[in-house]
């Protein structure tokens, strides 16, 4: 009763910035993944990374960082499983982990808010370069690198960003496309053979135009995140033609195996990620035949942001992670109370 999967490759979305696992079991979860159909992970370290020099601060305090070499030992373990790693850095929003400190407390947007980067700042800019490059290098057998840039929250709210805006004809989204482009051009320069991917929300209002001349068609792929049980597949379909009409047309999904109920859930709704990940195959079987999607992430996210509280520990998530890999692979769930 096997059913052909129109999603080819599949990635596990290891979220480290709340309860990071110790490395002995994370080297068991890789095998575990690849046991149930991943081809690979995408790797949000935050403040888990072992970043050096000006960046030591960035470490988490609460859980000693993973070693230098921890993180190579996850790329072993993986590549030994047959799974890529994709590492994911943050470059604008969501920066919380950075931006909390006080020696960086002048790199904000807005005062208040924690997680967004202010654009105009050349130190900022420098940072964001920093993080990257250390990131990248201690993966030297990645492809892929995954640079955020979601949820940019309050954008366009900053002195500098005003007095910016006040001239004619400047826009947010604009001044969004403009850190992203240098960030990603920056990366390109440095290195050329590297695949880049970004989420989409803050493309998601462009029009025709603003996405063709954003400067990022043949820079990144956009990765198109929905975690919703009832995911509209109509209006994915619809966003997904709109993308690649204006270039951009590498695409990939992102589902969620866990995280996405809300802020203070405990216990995984296994049935809510299986329905999620059911739109996505319709999504993918009403493409058109020149859309490209790429593969689809399952995100697991172990807190809403930085300062938020937990929600369904991953060895919780576990079964629904299951189903949802099970899904994707042979098209369609079979529950264990029908077979």
């Amino acid at each position: 009763l096997m059913v052909c999967s129109p999603i080819s490759k599949k990635l596990v979305h290891l979220d480290l910035k709340g309860a990071p696992p110790r490395i002995d079991y994370l080297h068991k979860l890789i095998g575990l993944f690849s046991g149930l159909g991943a081809d690979g992970i995408l790797v949000e370290y935050e403040d888990m990374f072992p970043y050096e020099g000006e960046l030591k601060v960035l470490q988490s305090t609460q859980h000693s960082p993973y070693s230098r070499e921890e993180v190579l030992s996850i790329q072993e373990v993986a590549k030994s499983q047959g799974l890529e790693v994709i590492p994911l850095v943050q470059t604008f929003g969501h920066m919380e982990f950075v931006l909390k400190h006080k020696s960086l407390w002048g790199l904000r947007e807005v005062g208040h808010c924690l997680g967004t980067l202010n654009p105009h700042r050349e130190e900022g800019v420098r940072l964001v370069e920093e993080m990257l490059r250390q990131v990248v290098e201690l993966h030297p057998g990645s492809t892929s690198l995954h640079i955020g840039a979601d949820e940019v929250y309050l954008l366009g709210e900053g002195e500098e960003s005003r007095c910016w805006l006040s001239t004619p004809g400047r826009t947010v989204q604009q001044l969004f496309l403009s850190h992203v482009t240098r960030v990603a051009k920056g990366v390109r320069e440095a290195w050329p053979n590297l695949n880049m991917i970004m989420w989409d929300d803050m493309l998601r209002g462009m029009d025709h135009d603003t996405l063709k001349g954003s400067g990022l068609v043949g820079l990144v792929q956009l990765m198109l995140w929905d975690y919703n049980p009832t995911l509209d597949v109509k209006n994915t379909v619809y966003l997904l033609e709109r993308y690649s009409g204006a270039g951009l047309s590498e695409l990939w999904a992102a589902s969620a195996f866990k995280g996405s109920t809300n802020v203070h859930t405990c216990v995984t709704s296994t049935q809510r990620h299986v329905d999620n990940h059911l739109q996505w195959l319709q999504v993918a079987a009403a493409l058109p035949e020149g859309i490209h999607m790429l593969g689809i992430a399952l995100t697991g996210w172990q807190r809403y942001d930085h300062l938020s509280v937990l929600c369904e520990l991953l060895p919780l998530a576990l079964p629904s992670l299951a189903s949802s890999l099970q899904t994707l692979t042979h098209g369609q769930y079979f529950s264990p109370y029908t077979l």
